[in-house]
């Protein structure tokens, strides 16, 4: 006959885990790490230039003439497929860390650093001058916000590392087309 024995590892009571440490008012299961009033304003202007530049960047693609037209087209809409994809990425770590992220128009041509696109048909030299300008704005804004950021949340520091890079790379990228070889 089989003995019943109790089983050497404890049960959790409810509300408790197997596993890690107690969790504290501010972070907990529900509602995890809450970011505070200048955290969530630093991803808001950061998600502001974001959104701004992929509309510029359509803007400039939709109107867009000249030389390597098709090139510079089609890198329009990786960069504006980048930023919409960052923006979506900043704006979700707003909510989890329960901040409201603000996306409306009004408030993006409010509160934008970068400036204001022309209207009309641009040649892909201005265009590509025009673009890579935004591009290093919305960089700056992130550079800009990096430190109080990292300071708070290094995970939210990371999301920018990686949109810094990829920023930086396109802005290197569409402006090689205007350089001409140094030393000549």
């Amino acid at each position: 006959m089989a003995e019943n024995k109790k089983s050497d590892t404890p049960t959790p009571k409810s509300g408790s885990s197997k596993r890690g440490a107690k969790t504290t008012r501010r972070q907990n299961a529900e509602k995890g790490f809450t970011a505070s009033p200048t955290l969530a304003a630093n991803l808001q202007v950061v998600l502001v230039d974001l959104i701004e530049l992929s509309l510029q960047g359509k803007q400039a693609h939709w109107n867009v003439v000249g030389r390597n037209f098709r090139d510079t087209h089609r890198q329009l809409d990786e960069i504006i497929e980048a930023a919409r994809t960052f923006s979506d990425t900043v704006a979700e770590r707003m909510r989890a860390l329960h901040a409201v992220p603000d996306g409306r128009t009004d408030t993006i041509a409010e509160t934008t650093s970068l400036p204001a696109f022309p209207a009309g048909e641009v040649s892909t030299t201005d265009t590509i001058d025009l673009i890579t300008e935004r591009l290093d704005a919305a960089v700056g804004t992130m550079r800009g916000v990096h430190d109080a950021v990292d300071e708070e949340d290094p995970t939210s520091a990371d999301i920018l590392h990686a949109v810094i890079e990829s920023l930086e790379q396109f802005a290197w990228m569409v402006s090689a087309e205007n350089r001409t070889p140094a030393g000549r």
